[in-house]
């Protein structure tokens, strides 16, 4: 990738990979250069620390932490530096992702994670906002999202079309 790095990607665990590279492969489709981390809240927070505190410095813009279970992952990050953070609830356990959901949008005033819905959407949002986050100051980047919507447009009109074609 020849992009210059802006996004951050962190995960909990490397189990969260198969979900969270659909938010690495619609990074590309916008033209946006990423990284991708594995650091875990808990067990690795010297790390999570560094990471977060080192990111602006280092060139990126936004960060998008997917975690799943306590979910910490997001609040950590985002305790640790002034960049924006979105977080991804990643389903499993018991609750089937609900407590990865509750304790990603749980944040105390002043740590504020944005958070995504649970399941393959969810990462694909995340990217998708990240993108709309760097567009502020973007006008290239703002042009490819404004020609990404008129394709969500173009698809429910060509849905829609199909539908009727299947009433006659």
């Amino acid at each position: 990738m020849t992009n210059k790095i802006e996004v951050g990607i962190v995960m909990g665990s490397d189990s969260d990979w198969p979900l969270v590279k659909s938010a690495a492969e619609t990074l590309e489709k916008f033209g946006l250069g990423y990284e991708v981390r594995v650091i875990s809240a808990h067990r690795t927070p010297e790390l999570a620390f560094e990471y977060a505190s080192s990111a602006a410095d280092r060139g990126l813009k936004v960060l998008i932490s997917a975690a799943g279970g306590a979910a910490h992952l997001g609040g950590v990050i985002a305790a640790h530096t002034i960049l924006p953070v979105i977080g991804i609830p990643v389903k499993g356990g018991a609750l089937n992702g609900i407590d990865a959901l509750l304790a990603t949008l749980q944040m105390p005033a002043g740590i504020p994670v944005a958070t995504v819905t649970l399941g393959s959407a969810g990462p694909v949002n995340a990217a998708i906002l990240a993108a709309q986050m760097i567009a502020l100051g973007n006008s290239e980047l703002t042009q490819t999202l404004v020609e990404f919507k008129e394709t969500l447009k173009e698809k429910v009109a060509n849905g829609n079309a199909r539908v009727q074609e299947d009433l006659k």
